[in-house]
């Protein structure tokens, strides 16, 4: 089982108190808007982190990471990007992964070809909208997050960040965190 903390859009503001809700997780991914290159490295300093730049991130940021993170995490294929949106209202850039995967789903229900993982996508995550959805994305199959915003900007109430554990093919025991704004 690997534990995973997920956070998006801390626009250069690393609360201290998503080092206490993150502390039992394995790893930590960033969706993107990340601020300074002194947040990306200060999460790197307390666990392992998979991130993405977004349309805010600039100079070392932007030239660290990549718009697009697919990786594997046990049996679930993940794609990371910052703007990505939700089920029915998608960047049209990610369309084509998304019907590529559903295609090797099909294929490997029909067993009329094993597909690579490399094509099938479980979770899609995204952040830009500093709006905290979780959706299940019932045309592609697959499951969608994004954890709000982390930072301070934005017009939400509070702070969100979200976390979970992945174990095998299973996405499980989902937490949502609200922090106050300070």
């Amino acid at each position: 089982m690997t534990r995973i903390g997920l956070l998006s859009d801390t626009h250069g503001l690393l609360d201290k108190r998503v080092f206490e809700h993150f502390r039992d997780v394995d790893e930590i991914w960033h969706a993107g808007d990340i601020g300074s290159i002194e947040v990306l490295q200060a999460l790197r300093e307390f666990k392992p982190t998979r991130a993405v730049f977004g349309n805010m991130d600039s100079g070392d940021v932007r030239w660290s990471l990549s718009e697009f993170y697919r990786f594997r995490v046990e049996d679930v294929n993940v794609l990371l990007t910052h703007i990505g949106g939700y089920p029915g209202k998608y960047n049209p850039w990610l369309l084509p992964w998304f019907k590529k995967s559903l295609e090797a789903k099909l294929q490997t229900e029909r067993k009329t070809q094993q597909p690579s993982a490399n094509d099938i996508i479980d979770l899609f995550v995204c952040g830009h909208s500093h709006i905290l959805k979780v959706q299940y994305d019932k045309y592609y199959r697959f499951l969608t997050m994004n954890p709000g915003a982390a930072g301070k900007q934005g017009w939400q109430p509070c702070q969100t960040v979200l976390r979970f554990t992945i174990d095998g093919q299973k996405i499980d025991n989902l937490e949502v965190i609200e922090m106050e704004r300070q």
